[in-house]
């Protein structure tokens, strides 16, 4: 038997997180708060995008986690990455989100699937911030069926493939230097017919449309993208002609695991912002913290956020040793669909009572759980809808 004492807290041991890991989170928060935080409220006001800021987050080692050191990564996990950007999204999750299409969408898809080639020509410069990444998926008729629906098409003209089309909703588009896109190849096949291109914003027929304003994650640049018979290099098809699904199913199982920290963090920023104010918050002659209700909601706060952080990070663990080519169908299919669904959900709820406990002061547009508050639809839409999410768990739970 083993009679050293423990010296992880009571709040470590529940959470499951190691020393190193719960170090990790430490330190990305510390990053956060000095360096994310004092930038969030301008981001918001002004849809504004700090030009330095990936430049410095990159500098910090804070991209390329889950990729090796030979690329420019730190090679660490996925699950690391997830606690990084639960870490930010404590802070800035406008900026958590654009980390997260960069990252999770763009680098470590073009790590997971690309030829050494294509890894070595793009993923340092996306590991140390000097360059940033997109995905290139929805498109403005195409949202749930996103693969099925898709218009986009990539013609071989000679050494090169033609793109036209249109993307929408594009997380990172207004200001991304290189993209991951999906494209249909061949019509005939469907769904079955589509593949991966990394095109780059300078390629002759690319462009912007237009940058979109957003009720919440304002800051983080969202954009419509043209493709107008632009010109990519038949070298940059990340995997095999006509085998992109393979590359989408695995990238939205590993995407949906990376959201729900994203719900986490912000929520355990909402719970903080209400103990303060319900501290200091006077009505007939005392704080608000003494008011049964008011602690009724706070206990409901914690509870629903650390069922939240259990569920999150056993889906991060699942996810982690996700084979190249895996995702898609199955177990992960399920659990990281159900995690995304119950976080969102769950986020909800804890954002509704943080507004509440503030009261007037939570509905005004410039108060920090307003901005918060704003957050929530997103993440109930984007990788997917509740609704979809639904339905992959009940899929994949009639199978058996």
């Amino acid at each position: 038997m083993n009679s050293t004492a423990s010296t992880q807290s009571a709040a470590q041991r529940f959470s499951g997180l190691s020393d190193d890991e719960q170090q990790i989170l430490d330190q990305a928060d510390h990053f956060a708060r000095q360096e994310l935080y004092p930038l969030s409220q301008r981001m918001d006001d002004e849809e504004w995008w700090p030009p330095e800021a990936f430049a410095r987050i990159g500098a910090t080692g804070y991209f390329g986690v889950p990729v090796p050191e030979a690329y420019g990564g730190v090679g660490m996990d996925l699950f690391a990455s997830g606690l990084v950007v639960q870490a930010f999204s404590r802070w800035n999750h406008a900026l958590a989100l654009s980390w997260v299409a960069h990252e999770n969408l763009c680098l470590y898809n073009i790590y997971r699937n690309a030829n050494e080639t294509l890894r070595k020509a793009y993923l340092p410069g996306l590991c140390n911030g000097t360059r940033i990444g997109a995905l290139g998926l929805t498109e403005p008729g195409a949202g749930s069926d996103a693969l099925g629906s898709m218009r986009t098409t990539a013609t071989r003209d000679g050494d090169d493939y033609l793109l036209n089309g249109s993307k929408i909703y594009i997380t990172n588009g207004a200001v991304a230097d290189v993209m991951l896109v999906y494209a249909k190849t061949n019509k005939d096949k469907g769904a079955k017919g589509i593949s991966a291109f990394i095109v780059e914003k300078d390629y002759p027929g690319f462009k912007v449309a237009q940058k979109l304003k957003k009720m919440g994650f304002r800051g983080s640049q969202t954009a419509e993208l043209v493709f107008d018979n632009c010109r990519v290099p038949a070298r940059n098809l990340v995997g095999e002609e006509d085998r992109g699904v393979q590359v989408v199913m695995s990238g939205l199982d590993l995407e949906r695991s990376m959201i729900s920290p994203i719900c986490l963090g912000i929520c355990e920023r909402a719970l903080q912002l209400s103990i303060d104010y319900a501290r200091t918050r006077q009505q007939f002659g005392q704080p608000i913290s003494n008011f049964q209700m008011i602690r009724a909601k706070l206990a409901d706060m914690y509870v629903w956020i650390e069922s939240m952080r259990v569920f999150t990070y056993q889906a991060l663990r699942a996810a982690n040793e996700l084979e190249i080519g895996g995702g898609g169908r199955g177990d992960i299919h399920m659990i990281t669909a159900a995690s995304v669904m119950y976080a969102a959900e769950t986020m909800n709820k804890v954002l509704n009572e943080a507004v509440q406990i503030h009261g007037g002061t939570g509905y005004i547009w410039e108060s920090e759980v307003n901005r918060l508050y704003r957050a929530i639809k997103l993440l109930e839409i984007g990788a997917g809808t509740t609704e979809v999410r639904k339905i992959i768990i009940s899929d994949e739970l009639l199978k058996r």
